[in-house]
C-alpha cells in the first residue's frame, strides 16, 4: 500500500493538475474520497467522509457537477494522519518537536503544509488495526483515524489571508504505520488523584496544586491549567480568586498571559454549566505516580 500512497503524492506533488486528476490518482492508490466545498473544509455531499468511495465514475460525476471542489480523503483506512495546528493561540510545533525526539513520528509518509501554516503529517494505516481519531486541543494537535478526513493538495482554502493551498512538502520511501494511541497518551496530562477532603485544608490543597502545576510537561501546560482551574472552582473559588492562585505558576511554565486569562475563564465557566457532585467529599492533593484514594 505504501508504493501506490507514495506515487500518486509524488505525481501530484510534481504535476499540479485538476482536483479531480488529483482526487482519481488517490483513489487509484485505494483511499476514499469524496468533495467538499470549493475554497472551504466542508463537505460538499449529505454524509460528508461517509459518502467517500474509490469509484472512478462517481469520482467523475462530482467534479464535473463542481468542478473546483477540494478534496476531502477519509482517514483511518490507508491513511492516517497527525495534524499540527496553527491558531491565534499558539501552534503545535514544540509538541512535534517533543514527538520526534521521542522517535514517534519519524516515519511518516509525507508532510504538506496547510494553509493556517500548520503541518499534515501523513502516515499509511495498518489495516489491521484501525485508529479512531482524537484530538488535544490545548496541545494544538490532532490525529485522523477512522471517523475523520483531512483536505488533500491541491486543494485551497479562502481566508482572510487570501486563498492557499495544501502544498505536499517531502515524501519519505522509508514510511511506517504511526501508533495513534500511544501518541495520545503522553499528551494526556496525568492528573493528580483526588482524596476525600478534610476540614481546613482548601488552602494546602490550592498550594499543593500550583507545585503540581509547576511541574507541568511541555505539551501538556494548558490542560493541567484547565484541570486544575476546573478543581479548584469546584471548591467554590471565583475566578478571580482562580487567577490568584494559579497565574504565578502558570506563566512560570511558559505559559502566556492572554492564554492563562482564557483558560482559567473558560475552566470556571464549565463548572458553573456542570457543577460536580458533592464537592465537599473531594481534596485537590496531587499524589505523585497516580491517584491516592
Amino acid at each position: 500500500m505504501v508504493g501506490p500512497l507514495q506515487e500518486a503524492f509524488g505525481e501530484v506533488r510534481a504535476h499540479p493538475s485538476s482536483v479531480r486528476d488529483a482526487a482519481l490518482m488517490y483513489t487509484a492508490a485505494g483511499l476514499e474520497v469524496f468533495p467538499c466545498v470549493p475554497g472551504a473544509k466542508q463537505p460538499l455531499t449529505k454524509r460528508g467522509y461517509r459518502d467517500a468511495t474509490t469509484d472512478p465514475r462517481r469520482i467523475r460525476r462530482w467534479w464535473a457537477w463542481q468542478p473546483t471542489a477540494n478534496i476531502g480523503i477519509a482517514t483511518g483506512y490507508g491513511l492516517d494522519v497527525l495534524d499540527i495546528d496553527v491558531h491565534a493561540g499558539g501552534d503545535g510545533y514544540a509538541v512535534l518537536e517533543r514527538l520526534h525526539r521521542a522517535g514517534l513520528v519519524n516515519r511518516a509518509l509525507g508532510a504538506v503544509r496547510t494553509p493556517s501554516g500548520g503541518t499534515h503529517l501523513y502516515f499509511p494505516s495498518d489495516p489491521d488495526r484501525p485508529q479512531r481519531t482524537w484530538a488535544r486541543g490545548t496541545a494544538h494537535v490532532d490525529f485522523r483515524g477512522t471517523g475523520g478526513y483531512i483536505l488533500a493538495p491541491p486543494s485551497t482554502v479562502v481566508s482572510h489571508l487570501g486563498r492557499q493551498g495544501y502544498e505536499i512538502l517531502t515524501l519519505n520511501p522509508d514510511s511506517h504505520p504511526v501508533d495513534g494511541e500511544r501518541l495520545r497518551e503522553l499528551l494526556t496530562p496525568p492528573h493528580p488523584r483526588l482524596t476525600p477532603a478534610r476540614a481546613g485544608t482548601v488552602t494546602q490543597d490550592a498550594e499543593r496544586l500550583t507545585r503540581w502545576l509547576g511541574q507541568a510537561a511541555e505539551g501538556n501546560r494548558n490542560a493541567s491549567l484547565f484541570w486544575a482551574a476546573c478543581r479548584l472552582a469546584e471548591h467554590g473559588i471565583d475566578a478571580q480568586g482562580l487567577h490568584g492562585v494559579l497565574e504565578r505558576p502558570a506563566l512560570e511554565v511558559g505559559l502566556g498571559a492572554r492564554e492563562i486569562e482564557a483558560t482559567i475563564r473558560s475552566a470556571w465557566r464549565t463548572t458553573q454549566l456542570t457543577p460536580a457532585a458533592d464537592t465537599g467529599a473531594r481534596s485537590l492533593i496531587p499524589v505523585r505516580g497516580g491517584v491516592r484514594r
